[in-house]
């Protein structure tokens, strides 16, 4: 299936990619790009192996590190990136999101 990612999650990916490097190195930043492409892999092949919302159906998480998780929805065969979200933050944050 094919994967796009709304304005907002392209938004986060951006800044988090920034920050990275910024604080951290650009083996960090490519470190992390290895792990999305393979979280993203994964969904395209098997949108339903990730865990769906308790609180919102159809709305499925992919942890693609313990500070990242990527949210999707599968919509005609195409999964939509809602948004990346930083797991470190007040996870009452997310509730805005959607």
């Amino acid at each position: 299936m094919q994967v796009i990612f709304s304005n907002r999650a392209k938004d986060r990916l951006e800044h988090l990619l920034e920050y990275l490097v910024k604080e951290w190195s650009e083996k960090t930043k490519d470190d992390f790009i290895k792990k999305l492409d393979r979280s993203i892999a994964q969904i395209s092949k098997l949108p339903t192996s990730c865990p769906e919302s308790k609180k919102i159906p159809g709305l499925f998480k992919c942890v693609v590190t313990r500070q990242t998780t990527l949210f999707y929805r599968i919509k005609d065969h195409t999964i939509q990136v809602i948004t990346l979200f930083d797991t470190r933050q007040n996870p009452n944050k997310l509730n805005k999101e959607f």
